[in-house]
């Protein structure tokens, strides 16, 4: 992949067959990968087949360079997996990726949008800041797994 590559970047919507491509993307923009558990390909393409699933992909040159998950339980939305190749970084493309969802998700009614990240991950926690998201402190996030690696 070329960073200098002056191709314009295009969004569309993730398609099942693009599945291969998109995990080597999170893997090389270290992007925790669950295979036995919500990023199993079947799961994914339920949730694409549920139809709450706002799911987007960014193409530069023919190659997938970002990606961007959106859910919503239709009160609150959610942007999951954000990820950007890290050669094609600092080029816009998470902006990009998250406005759409947010369009997507204000179409929908729902004026809340949520994320949530690891406090390990600065380049996201820095890059979410950026597009003016604030940090909320007064949660405790819980979970409540069947496995430990789902």
């Amino acid at each position: 992949m070329n960073r200098e590559s002056k191709a314009k970047v295009k969004l569309r919507k993730f398609r099942i067959g693009d599945y291969d491509t998109l995990i080597e993307l999170w893997e090389k923009s270290r992007l925790p990968y669950k295979p036995k558990g919500r990023d199993r390909r079947d799961k994914i393409e339920r949730e694409l087949q549920a139809g709450k699933a706002l799911f987007y992909v960014a193409e530069c040159d023919g190659q997938i360079v970002g990606s961007i998950f959106g859910t919503h339980d239709g009160r609150k939305g959610w942007i999951n997996r954000l990820a950007v190749h890290p050669e094609y970084r600092g080029r816009g493309i998470a902006r990009k990726l998250v406005t759409r969802v947010e369009e997507d998700l204000n179409k929908l009614g729902i004026d809340i949008i949520a994320c949530l990240v690891e406090g390990w991950n600065h380049d996201s926690i820095n890059a979410f800041k950026a597009m003016g998201y604030s940090e909320f402190e007064d949660i405790v996030y819980f979970t409540k797994r069947k496995y430990p690696d789902v």
